[in-house]
């Protein structure tokens, strides 16, 4: 039966009940008692139904399921309604906040900034990511304008346009950001930024790369050719000057081959079809013929020694070896003659450590955080004197990275540099004898 029926045939049964009483007593008593009876009947039936309606009042006032008053008769009806559309409110309620959570956590995760504003652009809610991208802090600058936020003519110009079909390139804080408005409701607005920083330094790096190496194989292309030309052109040449043309072209022939060497030794480390297989390295043996090796390059021009007092590892023989090679072939092209160059192995708490360090020529600070780039040189001239590739240090830098290892890099000018390869306690060879 529908519940206003009910609630209309139980009011009516009362009604009836209290004239029927009254119209006994009138029958008994006489008309007059009767009529008193009904009124007061009447009275107390209003009275109780004000008295529901007084805890109604109240209840509405602070709605709470534990707090909902005991109904009499109809009210029983009413009240029980009103629990269940309040118990279904707040499943509502609790199953959209669990859904906003789910949101928000799932919006802090995104590696792009997420905004969400009103429509006259005061902060609502943002990201960590948008935190980092445009130096908010939700706890603070909630409820305040963007725009008093973030302080930048470019953005103040895509605000003022209105011209959201089209993202903002935008330079803020050192980095580069994508911005992009979205309107999503009436009174909404989304404000997503995205990090192009690191792509674009990519991709600057993959222009500077191609560029470098095309210029650092047409150089040597460019003697070998001009030779050839000029043989081809003088058949008759003097034997001192067709062998003086002979060697120069073995060089760059040579220059050439350590630059492919070095690009395709650099193209293995980065892909992931070449992995490394590691094995123990005896590192006193591998010192030792470094040592020799750079003894022989140096040609008595410069004081070496080798400190050994660390453990062997687990890793790539011929990546390390090349790795370390590199930085000891570095020292000696960057020190002058009657240098020292010290080459140390030695064991740390934090894992086995090697250090090539020299009072060279040094390096000033504002290069050595790009040393590791492809083909950077801190002097371009000096750099074509000692027959670098420029890709050296690049190596280093991807073989230290494939065992877990970091390259430190400490340098002073005209004192010297300090190179250093830190390896993970887990790269220990454990419970051996050297």
């Amino acid at each position: 039966m529908h519940p206003h029926l009910i609630f209309w045939i139980s009011a009516t049964v009362r009604i009836l009940v209290v004239l029927g009483l009254s119209a006994a007593a009138g029958f008994v008593w006489g008309p007059v008692p009767g009529l008193v009876l009904a009124v007061i009947g009447v009275i107390v039936l209003i009275v109780i139904q004000l008295f529901f309606l007084l805890r109604l009042s109240d209840w509405l006032d602070k709605p709470n399921i534990s707090r909902l008053p005991d109904g009499w008769g109809a009210w029983t009806e009413v009240f029980s309604r009103l629990y269940r559309l309040r118990r279904g409110d707040e499943k509502n309620q609790t199953e959209l906040a669990e859904w906003l959570a789910r949101f928000r956590q799932a919006m802090t995760l995104l590696p792009d900034g997420v905004v969400i504003m009103d429509d006259v652009l005061f902060l609502e809610w943002c990201n960590p990511a948008a935190e980092s991208h445009l130096g908010l802090s939700l706890k603070q600058d909630k409820g305040m304008r963007i725009t008093n936020l973030v302080r930048s003519p470019e953005f103040m110009d895509y605000i003022i346009l209105g011209r959201y079909d089209v993202p903002l390139t935008l330079s803020f804080r050192e980095r580069k950001l994508i911005v992009h408005i979205i309107p999503f409701e009436n009174r909404r607005q989304i404000l997503v930024t995205h990090d192009v920083t690191e792509s674009e330094r990519i991709d600057m790096m993959r222009r500077d790369f191609i560029a470098n190496a095309s210029h650092e194989l047409r150089t040597p292309l460019t003697v070998i050719n001009g030779f050839l030309e000029i043989a081809s052109l003088q058949p008759d040449l003097d034997a001192s000057t067709r062998m003086s043309h002979l060697k120069l072209m073995a060089e760059q022939g040579e220059r050439m081959q350590r630059l492919v060497e070095d690009m395709l030794t650099l193209t293995r480390l980065e892909s992931m079809d070449y992995p490394m297989r590691p094995d123990r390295i005896n590192m006193r043996a591998m010192l030792e013929q470094i040592l020799e090796e750079a003894h022989a390059l140096s040609a008595g021009r410069h004081i070496i020694t080798l400190e050994f007092d660390g453990p062997n590892i687990f890793g790539s023989t011929d990546e390390i070896r090349s790795a370390l090679t590199n930085l000891v072939t570095n020292a000696i092209r960057y020190t002058p003659e009657n240098g020292e160059i010290k080459l140390i192995w030695k064991n740390l708490s934090q894992g086995p450590k090697f250090i090539v360090q020299d009072n060279g020529i040094g390096i000033s600070a504002e290069h050595i955080s790009r040393l590791t780039e492809r083909f950077y040189r801190v002097d371009k001239s000096r750099s074509r004197e000692t027959q670098g590739t420029g890709l050296g240090l690049a190596i280093v830098k991807h073989v230290l990275l494939r065992h877990k290892a970091n390259l430190m890099i400490e340098s002073t000018p005209e004192v010297g540099s300090k190179f250093c390869a830190q390896f993970p306690t887990s790269a220990v060879v454990q419970d051996e004898m050297d």
